[in-house]
């Protein structure tokens, strides 16, 4: 009992990071950045950090704990399988649409692509992501997929997936550091240098900080082997399982 009300307060404590994460992008962006469109303009631009954030961190982590959560236990898991494909189809989507946000702004204003450290981050975090989200329906959704098959997918679809979050927390802050580069120039564009912590610095700096600490949070989460989803067969009522190292925290 003490195990699961230890993590139901560190699954509340990822919701509300998750959340906070959400909302500060969007502030952030709303308040500082001049708002949302969809014209070409700087505007169009906002929509990046939102989707990439939301999608490919928040959405991400989320999907990722599904199987931790006890209420899920001792019931078909197929539900909980689709419910995990679909949260990360929803993430994978997001983060498509924040990548066409940004390509679109800069082929509008003739602005070159992909040359930053950020961008590459980013669109090699992307393209594993499409690979993983194929590589996880075919094997672990396809009812044809056999089961030999499985088992050899499954080491690289785990490992892959630990690696997708830690790039998209990466490719984020990276991106927050480099809009805060470019936006806060001093007096090149009547804005006080970044280096002088002006409040929209603090705010974007606060919103990393907060997805740094999403993240270490989820992955607590999914390296606490007593908060693994137990085999078939597990006794019930007992909460912990057999040690399965690190390497089986994003079981499918």
């Amino acid at each position: 009992m003490r195990g699961i009300v230890t993590f139901y307060l560190t699954y509340l404590l990822c919701l509300m990071l998750g959340i906070a994460c959400v909302a500060l992008v969007a502030y952030w962006n709303y308040s500082y950045r001049g708002g949302f469109a969809w014209d070409g303009s700087i505007k169009q631009f906002n929509w990046h950090p939102v989707f990439m954030v939301t999608g490919m961190v928040v959405l991400y982590g989320n999907a990722a704990v599904v199987y931790r959560i006890p209420l899920t236990w001792g019931h078909n898991k197929l539900p909980w399988k689709l419910l995990h494909a679909g949260v990360l189809l929803l993430s994978f989507v997001l983060s498509v649409v924040g990548l066409c946000a940004v390509f679109d702004y800069h082929n509008t204003n003739h602005t070159a692509n992909l040359y930053s450290l950020h961008s590459w981050v980013g669109i090699c975090t992307t393209a594993l992501f499409t690979a993983q989200w194929v590589m996880g329906f075919t094997a672990f959704l396809l009812p044809c997929t056999p089961t030999t098959v499985r088992a050899l997918v499954k080491p690289a679809h785990v490992w892959m997936g630990g690696i997708i979050l830690v790039l998209g927390i990466v490719s984020c802050i990276s991106g927050i550091n480099e809009k805060l580069f470019f936006a806060l120039k001093g007096n090149t564009n009547g804005t006080l240098p970044y280096s002088a912590l002006p409040p929209e610095a603090i705010t974007a700096n606060a919103l990393g900080v907060i997805i740094v600490a999403f993240g270490l949070v989820v992955l607590k989460i999914l390296s606490n082997q007593i908060w693994q989803r137990p085999e078939p067969g597990y006794e019930e009522g007992v909460y912990q399982v057999k040690d399965r190292g690190f390497h089986d925290v994003f079981i499918l």
